[in-house]
């Protein structure tokens, strides 16, 4: 079953304001594990990181910014 506007909505705010802080913690203690690499390899993960998290999150952040489809006026 697809998710309507107002629960991707609410989804999208959830991850936002929760699942990317602990994401962002989370790859920081990850690169912290190893041996600091150099500025630019740092900054690559970074960035490749900072992709990956929105991947699997591509279908609830779709049309959001958009006025609701359902909203007749």
């Amino acid at each position: 079953m697809a998710l309507g506007y107002k629960a991707r909505r609410r989804w999208a705010l959830i991850i936002l304001l929760v699942g990317l802080p602990l994401y962002i913690i989370a790859a920081v203690w990850v690169v912290a594990l190893f041996d600091r690499p150099s500025v630019l390899v740092e900054i690559l993960v970074y960035v490749g990181l900072g992709v990956i998290w929105a991947i699997p999150f591509k279908f609830i952040f779709k049309g959001i910014g958009q006025q609701d489809p359902d909203d007749r006026e």
